[in-house]
């Protein structure tokens, strides 16, 4: 009998397990979710410290490229491609020739306007395309699927573009339980979005920003969980007979 009671304790400690263990961005039933913003686009990137940038100068606007690491700024013809750079924690970026300048909270347009008068002194009409290569959405397939990284090209990324990127929704996710985390992760601002239906389109967030969190849940899946669940449970009842097994002889 008392073997008997310590197989039934083993098995109910182990049944106390959460049926969904790997599930992540629980929030409570009655928890409030931001309001949508009804499709409205994003403004512009700012850009802030900690992006890396790529830089190109072109001459003529645009007509010819020059080599804006040439020793003295001769304007050679060769072009050094994706050299990155970094802003630092006081928004100055170094670039060749010209030295640091201060480029936080300036939308890409305003820095490549004032990068263009800075390279004015050195080439004859600059033209500067700046891209941020940092930008990007992070997008996990919820209870057990992958995560995804998934860089931003351009601004006014939808989610479905994310999503898409990201290999779409996997079998068992939930279309219309899609939460965008945004914001500063210890207090974020959480939308849940609802694109089953050509209604939920209409009315959701749909454009995503630099850093969002994309979950889509998952449906569950009780048959795996509960099998999951008792592998384990089979194996230590198997032990423990054998245990008592062995002791009994």
């Amino acid at each position: 009998m008392r073997n008997y009671w310590f197989l039934i304790l083993l098995i109910s400690l182990f049944s106390c397990r959460s049926l969904a263990p790997n599930r992540m961005f629980q929030t409570p039933k009655d928890y409030s979710f931001a309001g949508d913003t009804l499709q409205t686009k994003n403004t512009s990137y700012v850009l802030k410290e900690g992006d890396m940038i790529e830089m190109r100068i072109y001459s003529n606007d645009g007509f010819k490229l020059v080599d804006i690491t040439a020793n003295g700024g001769g304007g050679q013809m060769n072009f050094y491609q994706n050299m990155s750079f970094l802003i630092e924690a006081d928004g100055m970026v170094k670039l060749p020739i010209i030295g640091k300048v201060d480029v936080k909270n300036l939308t890409i347009t305003q820095a490549e306007d004032l990068l263009q008068q800075k390279y004015s002194r050195y080439y004859n009409d600059p033209f500067v395309v700046v891209k941020v290569t940092s930008r990007h959405v992070i997008v996990f397939q919820g209870d057990g699927g992958k995560g995804t990284v998934v860089r931003l090209e351009k601004d006014n990324t939808t989610l479905l573009e994310a999503l898409a990127l990201a290999g779409g929704i996997s079998d068992n996710g939930r279309a219309y339980r899609i939460k965008i985390i945004r914001g500063d992760l210890k207090n974020p601002v959480v939308h849940m979005v609802d694109i089953s239906t050509l209604e939920g389109l209409k009315k959701s967030e749909l454009y995503v920003l630099s850093n969002d969190v994309i979950y889509v849940e998952a449906a569950a899946n009780y048959k795996q969980r509960i099998w999951q669940q008792l592998t384990p449970i089979v194996g230590i009842i198997t032990a423990v007979l054998l245990v008592i097994n062995i002791v009994q002889k």
